[in-house]
């Protein structure tokens, strides 16, 4: 899997470089989710950018991330999705579940608002 992570202080923002979030990808990125989180990351943004196809098993390693998040009290932010990905993720009606946000600075915002209040 390729992807570059970038750690500070209230979040951390994972960006996916591969055009597939599918089966071969989904089990290493529930993995590095899982990792950040007993980091002590509670906030994460998933950055995807580069990635213009999700299966099953992608949205599965994403729900992973958004349940991990929230039993922390924290939030897990998807954001940068292309038209497919954001097709599927409302045809499964997870966009009701999950926080997604059009740009990577509008999650930054968004995690910056909700670590104020806490």
């Amino acid at each position: 899997m390729h992807y570059t992570l970038d750690k500070k202080e209230k979040y951390a923002v994972l960006k996916l470089h591969e055009q597939k979030l599918n089966t071969l990808i989904s089990a290493e990125l529930k993995s590095e989710l899982l990792i950040l989180n007993s980091q002590g990351y509670i906030n994460i943004l998933l950055d995807l950018t580069d990635t213009n196809y999700c299966d099953s098993s992608g949205l599965s390693a994403i729900l992973v991330g958004n349940r991990i998040c929230r039993n922390a009290n924290g939030n897990f932010i998807v954001t940068e999705i292309s038209e497919p990905v954001k097709k599927l993720i409302s045809i499964s009606q997870l966009d009701s579940v999950l926080t997604i946000v059009p740009s990577l600075d509008d999650a930054i915002t968004q995690i910056a608002k909700a670590t104020s209040v806490n």
